[in-house]
């Protein structure tokens, strides 16, 4: 196959592939397009989730400090 021959082959498989009609009817098309619409919920989701687990992480360790810091300050003569 010359260099030409292979450019025309590749234009020619170029051309069909962009000429296809999609192979799903209507009603699947819709049905994927929901299902990847709700995939995206699922990801948003567990983005949300994961970032209030760790906001909530935190704090706890800001709490657990401050309790740490109020017992320290007990056993060394303060008085609340």
């Amino acid at each position: 196959m010359t260099p030409e021959e292979r450019q025309e082959f590749i234009h020619a498989v170029a051309a069909e592939v962009r000429n296809k009609a999609p192979v799903l009817s209507e009603d699947e098309l819709v049905w994927v397009r929901m299902a990847i619409k709700r995939e995206a919920q699922s990801i948003a989701l567990r983005q949300a989730i994961i970032e209030k687990s760790l906001s909530s992480l935190i704090w706890s360790g800001v709490v657990a400090i401050g309790y740490l810091f109020v017992q320290w300050a007990a056993a060394h003569g303060y008085k609340p």
